[in-house]
């Protein structure tokens, strides 16, 4: 239900089935990650104490990405540093996933609607390189 893909030994992304379930909070990323995620489920009635977060100074040097498939079903290619293709994911309504680095692609294969979280702000085509998927 909670699957690592590992490429040349390295996390690239973390992915969370939509069945997954288990009482109370739990963290998937590395401390050292820039973006965090977690699972939470709490029972009716549980109240989590109202809180502000503190101002913290942080240093992100990559671009880390969550994406929620609201609905439909997606392919995520993977690619190695040397831009060729290392392996594939299909992702349904429901499932997680946060992008850890590494390259990454998608091919929609049913209508889908994808909600995308990441850290800001967003530069564009100078935060990302597009790049032909060598053989």
């Amino acid at each position: 239900m909670v699957e690592h893909v590992e490429i040349d030994g390295i996390l690239h992304a973390i992915i969370i089935r939509n069945e997954y379930s288990r009482p109370g909070i739990q963290f998937f990323t590395p401390e050292n990650f820039s973006q965090q995620l977690a699972h939470m489920s709490h029972p009716k009635g549980k109240r989590i104490e109202p809180h502000i977060h503190n101002v913290v100074e942080r240093s992100v040097a990559l671009t880390q990405e969550v994406l929620v498939i609201k609905k439909g079903i997606l392919r995520v290619d993977f690619y190695h540093a040397n831009h060729k293709f290392a392996e594939s994911r299909e992702l349904k309504s429901g499932d997680v996933i946060l992008l850890a680095t590494g390259g990454h692609g998608f091919e929609i294969l049913e209508d889908a609607e994808i909600a995308e979280i990441k850290q800001g702000p967003y530069l564009g085509d100078n935060d990302k390189v597009r790049f032909e998927v060598s053989e």
